[in-house]
């Protein structure tokens, strides 16, 4: 009897533990994401092929401007035919370039157990970036500084969906331009140990982040490992710079991964028609993806784009419109006939504040991507106003939308169908299977359960206060802050970090108008 009674309160006792385990706040990092959902096509074969037709054709006969000597003369030996700053590519010397391109690889993290592949159905949740002012802990809109930028890297490392650290998620005001690379990169480095991206405002700064990715990795490590990630912008229609140019060949001669990425303002430097858009952005992806191939033959490179409408009625910038949408499903499938990788933007809204018009356009953004499949997908977390701040609310409502499309993206799991159907004759007619075993052992992973999003009715909702998800999510973010812990960084690579760092910021003026030079 006593044996029985033990046995009985040991199993209760291991299941109530089992369950606050499961229903603890999890920090890990989720990982990588391997999608098994269909991908949407909204293109027959002979409408790829059309699109990549009339690519190459603008490559040949319109041609792309390379507005840098070295890039000129790089293609020169290429066998490209070149006059003055015009670059015609023939399709010949395009495909076999970009064929040279791995259509899948590893990004390395400070933490090896936060390592995440990338290609394929291979997918990873990068949060936004290029922020000029965010929503803070009071939702409140202003400059954003150093201490602001630590902030969101911190929340980064916290929150499990996000795979990536980033870079300038908002520009630090406090921190001269010229040389705000060096403490941004240090930033990312420094509070989260997942991978992150490297700042290319310049072709020096560039190698400034590749020189600081080589104290904390080891160049040699690089050579074979992409530690970090490069977004070079063309300036659509049909234009790549010296700046952005010389900062791909930063990346690529140390083997990291760049995004080669057309800025697109559909109707306004793209044709007012989608498939139109996607043929001219298709060409300027696939001009600049042949030149990393140049540079480094075999480099890890990834197809990109920023995607965007213009409003006919004002000239802004719009999101979440079903033309995106269409344009992101396109893209898919040319980056996948040219088996390469490719980025796209996620969770993108042109509200004011963190309300419902932010939530529709995101709502509708991720939902696309996720069925386009996308492998990197930036800016998934707090981009607002057109990209103008980072709302620190939309930050943490956001990673959690990622953790939901992650969990639908991975598919129905079956692994337990065999238990769980075993549970119906158990409850039989008319029961319910809230308290039988195999509920109470996979309810948490059976149903994702929103933390942020508030179910219940709305007499319980006016009793506890009527907190609307603005305060819910920075309630949450200032929690999340008081229970970071930052992950150790090995002592000898931070001295070295900051004395690189001591030693960029005598040698660059601090003259923000100095910039461009550096």
């Amino acid at each position: 009897m006593t044996n029985s009674a033990t046995a009985t309160r040991s199993r209760a006792g291991g299941r109530s533990a089992r369950r606050a385990e499961r229903t603890a706040p999890k920090f890990d990092m989720l990982p990588g994401l391997t999608r098994n959902l269909p991908v949407t096509e909204v293109m027959d074969g002979s409408q790829v092929e059309r699109i990549d037709a009339a690519s190459m054709d603008i490559l040949e006969n319109v041609g792309v401007q390379f507005r840098d000597p070295i890039a000129l003369e790089d293609w020169k030996r290429a066998g490209a035919k070149v006059e003055d700053e015009m670059v015609y590519l023939d399709r010949g010397l395009v495909r076999e370039l970009i064929a040279t391109i791995p259509g899948n690889f590893t990004y390395h993290a400070r933490d090896p157990q936060k390592n995440v592949r990338l290609g394929g159905r291979h997918s990873i949740f990068v949060p936004m970036t290029g922020a000029p002012f965010l929503r803070d802990l009071d939702d409140v809109r202003r400059n954003p500084t150093l201490d602001d930028l630590a902030m969101f890297h911190k929340l980064s490392h916290m929150l499990p969906a996000l795979h990536s650290s980033a870079h300038h998620i908002v520009e630090p005001y406090d921190h001269p331009i010229s040389q705000r690379h060096l403490r941004i990169t240090y930033s990312s480095m420094k509070y989260s140990d997942k991978t992150f991206m490297g700042m290319t405002t310049s072709p020096k700064n560039a190698e400034d982040v590749m020189d600081m990715c080589a104290i904390l990795f080891g160049a040699e490590f690089m050579e074979s490992h992409p530690v970090t990630t490069g977004n070079c912008n063309g300036n659509s229609p049909l234009v790549w710079d010296e700046t952005m140019l010389g900062a791909m060949r930063a990346f690529c001669r140390r083997n990291q991964p760049v995004l080669c990425s057309p800025f697109v303002l559909g109707g306004a430097n793209t044709p007012a028609s989608v498939p139109a858009t996607v043929a001219q952005l298709n060409a300027e992806a696939l001009s600049a993806l042949a030149y990393t191939q140049v540079i480094r033959k075999g480099a890890p490179a990834i197809y990109g784009h920023y995607l965007s409408t213009v409003s006919m009625k004002s000239g802004a910038p719009m999101a979440g419109t079903p033309e995106i949408s269409l344009m992101n499903f396109m893209i898919g499938q040319m980056a996948r006939y040219y088996d390469v990788p490719w980025r796209t933007s996620n969770t993108l809204g042109g509200a004011k504040t963190f309300d419902a018009q932010a939530g529709y356009e995101s709502a509708t953004t991720l939902q696309a991507v996720i069925h386009s499949g996308a492998n990197y997908i930036w800016h998934s977390a707090g981009w607002n106003e057109a990209g103008m701040h980072c709302s620190t609310a939309k930050f943490i409502v956001d990673a959690e939308q990622c953790a939901m499309a992650y969990c639908m993206a991975e598919g129905p799991k079956w692994d337990d169908f065999d238990q769980a159907l075993a549970a119906v004759p158990d409850v039989g007619p008319g029961g319910h299977y809230l308290g039988h075993p195999h509920t109470q052992e996979n309810f948490q992973q059976a149903f994702f359960m929103p933390e942020l999003f508030d179910n219940n009715s709305i007499e319980q909702w006016v009793a506890e206060g009527e907190v609307e998800i603005t305060e819910r999510a920075l309630t949450r973010a200032k929690k999340l802050l008081a229970e970071y812990q930052e992950p150790t960084l090995d002592m000898a690579k931070n001295e070295e970090l900051l004395e690189y760092i001591a030693r960029r910021e005598r040698e660059i003026p601090a003259a923000d108008e100095l910039n461009q030079t550096y």
